[in-house]
């Protein structure tokens, strides 16, 4: 007996059944659904060994999508406002830290404005002053009559520097001398007197109000250092001379001329330009025309400085 008819005492090999819910296998002749499809065979598939398909490629061979386009730098993230909450929990600063800080803005602020102001008017007439504004409120109105200082009558300026500023073309806005004195006279009792120049006069007709008070003088101060620096002799006499009050309601030697001697200040005799010097100091209460006690002896006076200072020079700043 050979090997293969040994009954090596083993079971042949079984093979699994068919589970009943699953329908047997159809024949070949059995008819089909309709929606049935053939499924592909293992002849139809390719082999291990067949070219890959047409539209499949070798790995690291891919285009990059991406390679067309330019990378951009990231962009920071937006910054979010604090809420109301974050913004109250914040520590505020000292309150004199703030004050001070507010009082430093403002004195900028005024520097920035004022120097404007002045540079402005080195070149433009003002167009009002505090005084002119004063008077048109109390109701007397304000006239006035630009004219340059190439056509107002030399004697009108030498009657001026006679009358109110004798060391205009030497000094830088402050006559330190005529302080002294008028501090001495001041002393001794009686009427008293300025020293203010034609600069500091001009600076305050311009810019600021009448009357006294450190806090003016200290403005008045400033404004004299600017039209000084800013504004030269001669500009600051020109402004002086259509400014000043020669009236009431009267502004400018121009305007004085016109109410005075009915002709305006481009031809002005020594005693007509006197006459309207000795109202400068108190345009109110003094008149230009026939002028009477003091106003008087002081007009003769100023008539006898304008030769003096014609012949000495004093005027040579504003020729």
């Amino acid at each position: 007996m050979g090997d293969q008819d040994r009954d090596t005492g083993a079971e042949p090999p079984r093979q699994p059944e068919a589970p009943a819910d699953i329908p047997p296998a159809p024949s070949a002749s059995a008819p089909r659904p309709r929606d049935w499809t053939p499924r592909a065979t293992t002849a139809q598939q390719p082999g291990l060994g067949a070219p890959p398909m047409a539209d499949l490629r070798p790995l690291g061979e891919e285009p990059d999508p991406f390679a067309s386009r330019s990378e951009a730098p990231p962009q920071a993230p937006a910054r979010r406002r604090p809420g109301k909450e974050e913004r109250a929990s914040k520590p505020r600063k000292p309150l004199l830290r703030r004050i001070a800080f507010w009082i430093l803005k403002a004195i900028l602020a005024f520097l920035a404005v004022s120097i404007g102001m002045v540079a402005i008017y080195r070149f433009v007439p003002p167009p009002i002053t505090w005084t002119q504004i004063g008077d048109i409120v109390g109701g007397h109105g304000a006239t006035k009559r630009w004219m340059s200082i190439d056509r107002i009558d030399p004697n009108m300026t030498r009657a001026a520097i006679a009358a109110e500023d004798a060391r205009f073309c030497t000094h830088h806005g402050f006559d330190l001398t005529a302080i002294e004195q008028a501090y001495a006279r001041n002393q001794q009792g009686g009427r008293i007197r300025g020293g203010s120049t034609i600069s500091q006069q001009t600076a305050k007709n311009v810019f600021l109000f009448q009357g006294g008070g450190y806090v003016r003088k200290a403005l008045e101060a400033y404004f004299t250092v600017l039209i000084e620096n800013i504004w030269g002799k001669r500009r600051i006499m020109e402004v002086y001379l259509n400014v000043a009050e020669t009236g009431i309601g009267t502004y400018g030697v121009n305007a004085g001329a016109m109410r005075y001697f009915k002709h305006d200040a481009s031809r002005l005799s020594p005693r007509e330009a006197a006459q309207i010097a000795a109202v400068l100091p108190l345009p109110k209460k003094r008149a230009g025309i026939d002028p009477r006690g003091f106003t008087r002896r002081y007009g003769n006076a100023i008539t006898a400085r304008i030769g003096t200072v014609r012949g000495d020079g004093l005027d040579d700043c504003v020729r």
